[in-house]
């Protein structure tokens, strides 16, 4: 890449004798440490641990507010206010695990007044995405550049280094070659960052915080930074700038590669109570036996070396949620700088949603539905949505399904679009290649189960949901959607065909601008999909509800049946059984994530007598698949929802039977 930078004029400085003018860059032509500016030296800054994984320290920010990741773009744009043409980005993160549809950003720079993207970066498990503002007459627009399958996503250490010039954007990933795409769209010449912010692990908002660790953030204006990195002998550690919290410990650098430190030298480890952090201390280690922890100290702190492993011990009631009826389906979700809130799905003819205040749910608004089944959250750009999937005709004896959107103003959904369904039971919200989709889940037309169900897509230009493709269902229950590398799938649960549950549910691949069928699963009633990642394993559960068919007699144990946890086996191209479990008329799984634990929680609802049942929550336990560890008293359990607050993690469950929804609060050592 060319070394040349655009530069700005500044203000003439007459020298004494020559009277010249002299041109000077926007910033040094150095490497910009851009995690220097946000870390303090003796990494105190609230939310911020350092973990220390395979010989490498990381800085961990998830549980930082993105305002305290930040700093104003003056701080290094000293002599004016234009982001440089030509320029690098050197990143080395390690990510251990990233759910299919979650973005996280690296890196942002947002005009403070209009919170405009003027430049970011972000990456999903399938692709790493370059973003900038770019202007012209016509306005401004915002465009992105899409690197595929960057292999990011495997728990291990990666440096990055994106280098642009002109038009041409290139990535080179640990020293290996570099992939180069020629944009149609050049970087802008003239990129003001005049009254900007940079933020580092997240967009100004909470929503796309990174997750993983970071170790190395760097630009390094007017060049390309590859030469300055590779070769290395350790190119996934290769170093240009690391901010000094992380070099802590005496050693000395060779090449590139990360300070080896000297462990078997002046190294003491303290047991028992947590001892004082003072000088005498420095670089030395305290053991925290209760917990499993190693921390060292580094200026009078502690810091996390090797991780506390959170565990679960147990789940105790946190909160009796009152509804307005029996409770459906339950939909958690986020609005930046406005709060978490839950929407239930009520059986009479007013659902809720609720906000948290104060570490409970409150009542906030309520939207009148006809016996809502379920809702779902999502986003188009800075759009926010919440549609329902309505069940029962209106007083009209129409039936629609109701598309409400957040107003700024008001704080408040509105409705924004009705669409016509049949009996909808689930709404499934997803984005392909940049446009959005939504899919419903029409259950039954009349007594006919056997009928269509339908995937709409989002239209830019009449800013409306139009029908895009229909796919044969029967008695449509839940559809999930997930990508696996550059392939995007859908799953339906097929629940009842007029005359039996035992029906096939089927997996669509998106090949070719439509959903195709791909592979199809023997399901019993079934009622929910739920995809989950262990690792670099992949899995779907199907939750079966019901055993029945009308040419045999009903048994009240017809109810109890197996469940079931598929694998995908990439050499097979299918996902193969892996586990069976037994389950009481199943409605939902969802699966989350303590420490290192990962778990999932069914929602039993009758064994054939008594809607009374426990729910159960499993956990992994690697070659013996998942093991019941707790049960649950519920009353016909419907959905379950897990969520996390600065206090903690917490579960969410629906009574169909009751109008109490239940928040637990999962308790950890």
């Amino acid at each position: 890449m060319s070394a040349l930078l655009r530069l700005c004029f500044v203000l003439p400085l007459v020298a004494p004798s020559h009277g010249t003018q002299r041109w000077e860059p926007c910033t040094d032509l150095r490497p910009l440490d851009i995690l220097a500016e946000v870390v303090p030296s003796d990494g105190a800054t609230s939310g911020i641990r350092i973990v220390q994984v395979h010989g490498a320290r990381g800085l961990q920010l998830s549980a930082a507010a993105p305002h305290v990741m930040s700093f104003p773009a003056s701080r290094i744009f000293s002599q004016c206010d234009l982001f440089p043409e030509e320029f690098s980005i050197v990143v080395t993160l390690r990510v251990p695990h990233l759910p299919p549809k979650r973005n996280e950003y690296l890196l942002t720079v947002v005009a403070e007044e209009s919170d405009l993207l003027l430049l970011g970066l972000r990456f999903s498990p399938a692709q790493l995405h370059f973003l900038f503002l770019r202007e012209d007459t016509a306005g401004a627009w915002q465009t992105r550049v899409s690197f595929r399958s960057p292999a990011l996503v495997d728990s291990r250490w990666h440096t990055l280094v994106l280098a642009v010039s002109a038009g041409i954007f290139s990535l080179t990933t640990d020293c290996g070659l570099p992939v180069d795409i020629m944009a149609d769209v050049p970087f802008p010449a003239t990129l003001s960052v005049r009254g900007a912010r940079f933020f580092v692990g997240s967009r100004r908002r909470a929503k796309g915080l990174f997750t993983g660790l970071v170790r190395q953030l760097v630009l390094l204006p007017g060049s390309d930074a590859t030469p300055r990195l590779c070769p290395s002998r350790n190119a996934p550690l290769a170093v240009l700038s690391i901010p000094r919290v992380l070099q802590a410990l005496k050693g000395k650098p060779e090449d590139n590669e990360v300070l080896k430190y000297p462990y078997e030298t002046n190294i003491r480890v303290t047991l028992g109570p947590r001892p004082p952090c003072t000088e005498m201390e420095d670089a030395q280690f305290w053991f925290d036996a209760s917990r499993k922890g190693l921390y060292l100290c580094v200026g009078n702190e502690w810091v996390s070396v090797l991780a506390a492993k959170e565990r679960l011990d147990y789940v105790e009631e946190h909160q009796n949620l009152f509804t307005n009826s029996e409770t459906l389906g339950i939909e958690v979700f986020r609005i930046p700088q406005v709060g978490l809130f839950v929407a239930t799905a009520n059986r009479k003819a007013t659902s809720a949603v609720y906000k948290w205040t104060e570490g409970k749910f409150v009542s906030y608004q309520n939207i009148p539905t006809h016996q809502a089944q379920a809702w779902r959250h999502f986003t188009i750009g800075k759009k926010i949505f919440l549609a329902v999937a309505n069940f029962e005709p209106d007083e009209k004896g129409q039936e629609f399904s109701v598309i409400y959107k957040w107003s700024h103003r008001k704080l408040k959904f509105t409705p924004y679009q009705s669409i016509a369904t049949h009996s909808a039971r689930d709404w499934e919200a997803f984005e392909v290649d940049g446009e959005h989709f939504l899919a419903v889940a029409n259950h039954r037309e009349g007594d006919n189960h056997n009928i269509d169900s339908v995937i709409y897509k989002w239209n830019p230009a009449t800013r409306l949901f139009e029908a895009n493709q229909t796919i044969a269902t029967s008695g449509a229950y839940d559809w999930e959607f997930f990508s696996v590398g550059p392939y995007s799938f859908l799953v339906v649960a097929n629940t009842f065909n007029g005359t039996s549950t035992k029906v096939h549910s089927h997996l669509y691949i998106r090949l070719l601008g439509s959903f195709q069928l791909f592979q199809s699963f023997p399901t019993f009633g079934a009622a929910d999909w739920e995809v989950f990642h262990i690792g670099e394993r992949i899995f779907l559960a199907v939750a079966n509800s019901h055993s029945y068919d009308v040419e045999m007699q009903v048994q009240n144990d017809s109810y109890v049946i197996n469940s079931v946890i598929y694998e995908l086996n990439v050499t097979a191209q299918a996902f193969v059984k892996f586990q069976d479990i037994l389950t009481c008329s199943a409605l939902d799984w969802e699966f989350f994530s303590v420490g290192e634990d990962y778990f999932l929680v069914v929602a039993n609802s009758f064994d054939g007598r008594s809607f009374s049942v426990n729910s159960i929550i499993y956990r992994w336990q690697g070659y013996e698949g998942f093991v019941a560890v707790h049960s649950l008293p519920t009353v016909g359990c419907r959905d379950w929802e897990a969520f996390s607050t600065t206090a903690g993690a917490y579960l969410i469950y629906s009574s169909a039977k009751e109008p109490l929804s239940r928040v637990l609060r999962l308790r950890t050592r």
